[in-house]
């Protein structure tokens, strides 16, 4: 009895064993159908965008003048420094120029000697014309005598009161050009006496404009050569600069200058002082530097509490295009081949489409879709090298971070 309860014992078990390999054998043999892969896609949505432009700019004075001396001299006195703001007007320094006052004096003395002489000569003038009138007179009684009573005046008589009539005419001419001589003389006077006397101005060295003096090129006693034009190279006495009003340049690249206005918006970000604030573009030289490929942009930045210095570099930001309800994508879901850009669309029935897209606005983050798509179709957002057109995958929301997104509300 206890044989017979192992052979049954035995034969439960292999009928379990053959159970199991059949179950094991069936599940194996059959095969299992393959799954979709997954594909991660985001849905073309609509919204503001906008393009701008980072570049370093550079602060500069809104102007800035080397003084250079009208006339030569001695450095008598200079008042000002490095640092020092002055103001429209004011003497920053002071030459001396002794021989230069000489001739102002002698140039003086030169227009009291000229209208002496004019005085002079209106009196020949007066006096000529006296005995013009006089002499006039004797000549034409003797000449109307003459014709009541003909031979009762000796020919030679007339001829002579002629001759000396014609004599006193001609000096009234002599003593009126001489006169006119004289007052043309005094013009030249008075012509070298005010030449000389603004280049006696010329020895005060006057600021032409509110601002700060940065460099002092001179000291009491230094001797200053005339600048007589841009090519003569002579010391300045000091340099003054506009800095309550600074220009902000910026280099432009080629192809983001057709996006540049007048009045385009800029945030400047100075690192040196912590400052941040918005600005206007104010002028461009409309012309691209052939060296860098590059266009000057200004903006004109107040500073009247000096807390930026000429010379300082900023972050800048140019805005350079927006649009508003644009269709929109990730840039990483666009692909681009050579001149050409597509994307892999998941369709309603989870098949993978090629579509060639057109792009319009582009930022670091994002795309401006202008053709190929619509709203709220999905598109593979990365990896598109792994997934061929026609394939059969299960979609699912990617995840795009916030902060990547440039969206001008």
């Amino acid at each position: 009895m206890h044989r017979k309860r192992i052979l049954w014992i035995a034969g439960l078990l292999c009928l379990l064993l053959a159970t199991l390999f059949l179950i094991v054998r069936g599940h194996y043999g059959k095969g299992s159908p393959e799954q979709p892969r997954a594909a991660a896609v985001v849905a073309v949505t609509r919204g503001n965008l906008a393009s701008s432009l980072s570049v370093a700019g550079q602060f500069q004075p809104y102007q800035q003048v080397d003084l250079h001396a009208k006339v030569s001299g001695y450095i008598r006195w200079i008042k000002v420094d490095i640092g020092d703001r002055v103001r429209q007007g004011e003497v920053l320094a002071l030459l001396e120029v002794p021989e230069l006052q000489n001739q102002v004096e002698g140039a003086q003395a030169e227009v009291r000697h000229s209208q002496s002489d004019i005085t002079r000569a209106q009196s020949e003038v007066v006096s000529a014309e006296s005995t013009y009138s006089a002499v006039h007179a004797e000549y034409t009684r003797l000449e109307e005598a003459s014709k009541e009573r003909p031979g009762l005046i000796a020919e030679q008589e007339l001829d002579d009161a002629r001759a000396k009539d014609q004599e006193s005419a001609a000096q009234v001419g002599v003593a009126k050009a001489s006169l006119d001589a004289m007052q043309q003389q005094l013009g030249v006077s008075h012509a070298t006496r005010s030449r000389l006397e603004t280049m006696s101005g010329y020895e005060q060295i006057v600021a032409p404009f509110t601002g700060v003096v940065t460099k002092r090129y001179a000291d009491t006693g230094t001797l200053i050569q005339a600048g007589q034009d841009n090519n003569t190279n002579t010391l300045p006495v000091v340099q003054v600069a506009e800095s309550d009003l600074l220009r902000l340049r910026m280099p432009v690249p080629e192809s983001d200058v057709p996006y540049i206005q007048v009045g385009g918006d800029v945030q400047v970000t100075v690192s040196a002082t912590g400052h941040t604030f918005a600005g206007k573009i104010i002028r461009f030289s409309r012309a691209l530097d052939t060296n860098t490929r590059t266009m000057l942009t200004e903006v004109d930045v107040p500073n009247r509490d000096l807390s930026l210095n000429p010379g300082m570099y900023a972050e800048t930001t140019i805005q350079l295009q927006q649009k508003n309800d644009a269709l929109i994508l990730p840039a990483q879901a666009v692909v681009q081949n050579g001149d050409q850009s597509y994307v892999l669309v998941v369709n309603a029935t989870n098949h993978v489409e090629k579509r060639t897209v057109t792009l319009g606005i582009q930022t670091s983050n994002r795309v401006e879709i202008t053709s190929g798509l619509q709203t709220g179709d999905n598109v593979i957002a990365a990896g598109q090298t792994g997934y061929q057109p026609g394939e059969v995958v299960s979609p699912h929301a990617a995840f795009i971070p916030t902060a990547a997104q440039e969206v001008s509300e």
